[in-house]
């Protein structure tokens, strides 16, 4: 039986006696090769090249980053995070690599990570530096707890980024323009968005199984909390106006599975025919809970459709969007003036001069 060697690479020479003979190697600029092609010792020796390849060096950086993308924490990760993870450890690769471990614990190190995040702030964006320096501060941490390193240099480092979406809150006129203005397959999207408070990725892999017709029941990929959502009367009739066309509920026009970039790219689109601007998809997420708050729910109740711990919940709501939300101001006073109605003094009014 013939064996066929991924990446062999054959250089012939011509002897000084007119010979011509040739020389194996694993691949082209690797180790020669033992022994005569398809022999046991040839074979063995091409083996050992390649798991040699593979065994990343010890001692750097680059052994780190390879056994945390073989870790169970890495697997864990839902698979777009993993893919925005894989792209900064190859950023990180790139420029730290060869960074010995023992000198993680100079002080010096942390300046030099730090200086790092701030060259890719200057050529992409402070948002993505913050990432790309969150994803190496995590992996060290991940090491640090396995004895792998002896410190994590990039700990508690803070933030370049802060922006804040704290006007970024769907409004009743935003909603009106995009439902009159988007085809039914957005249409639903939106109200999915707005009446279950789920991320964009859970709801593009959202199966029609999930829909008992009262409720819908899921496993968050982020966080593999799993929630059950009554379903709102106006999602309701949505939904069963549907025609299933599939196993998955929102599909593009012709059926078929949403990939995302392809549903952001739709999404950008209708907003821009409805005229509605600044707003994305993730802030139906925000708008869900700033909505069931100024409906009267507790946070305990918002927690349980969106899936957001209680701080979570209480972070939207205090640092991001109803301090500014007039109608909780108009609910405070009418509440006051229904207390007040009891009291001697509310009916009284200032002296006229």
């Amino acid at each position: 039986m013939r064996i066929r060697l991924k990446g062999l690479n054959v250089v012939r020479k011509r002897l000084a006696d007119g010979r011509e003979v040739a020389y194996y190697y694993a691949w082209k600029g690797g180790p020669r090769l033992r022994g005569e092609p398809g022999s046991p010792e040839f074979v063995a020796s091409y083996n050992e090249a390649v798991t040699a390849r593979r065994k990343p060096p010890e001692g750097v950086l680059f052994s780190v980053l390879a056994a945390y993308q073989a870790s169970e924490d890495f697997r864990r990760l839902a698979p777009t995070t993993r893919r925005s993870y894989v792209f900064h450890i190859r950023r990180i690769e790139q420029d730290f690599g060869d960074f010995p471990l023992r000198a993680l614990a100079d002080r010096r190190a942390r300046g030099e990570f730090l200086a790092w995040r701030d060259r890719i702030a200057s050529i992409s964006g402070r948002r993505q530096a913050d990432y790309a320096f969150s994803v190496l501060a995590r992996v060290l941490a991940w090491a640090a707890d396995r004895g792998m390193t002896v410190a994590n240099p990039c700990e508690r480092a803070g933030r370049l980024y802060r922006g804040s979406r704290v006007d970024r809150i769907w409004q009743d006129a935003d909603i009106k323009a995009f439902l009159e203005s988007s085809p039914p397959h957005l249409q639903l999207a939106l109200l999915l968005a707005l009446y279950t408070g789920q991320r964009q990725g859970d709801l593009l892999r959202l199966p029609w199984s999930a829909y008992d017709g009262q409720y819908i029941r899921l496993r968050q990929s982020k966080t593999g909390v799993r929630v059950t959502v009554p379903v709102h009367k106006a999602l309701k009739a949505a939904l069963d106006a549907v025609k299933k066309r599939g196993p998955i509920i929102l599909t593009t026009a012709d059926g078929r599975p949403w990939t995302s970039d392809g549903f952001r790219a739709s999404w950008r689109a209708a907003c821009a025919r409805a005229g509605v601007a600044n707003l994305t998809f993730h802030d139906l997420r925000g708008s869900a809970v700033t909505r069931l708050a100024l409906a009267g729910a507790t946070e305990s109740e918002i927690a349980a459709i969106t899936g957001h711990t209680l701080r979570g919940v209480r972070s939207i709501l205090d640092t991001h969007y109803l301090h500014r939300d007039p109608a909780l101001a108009e609910a405070a006073i009418r509440k006051l003036e229904a207390t007040e109605k009891r009291t001697d003094f509310s009916n009284c009014s200032p002296n006229q001069s």
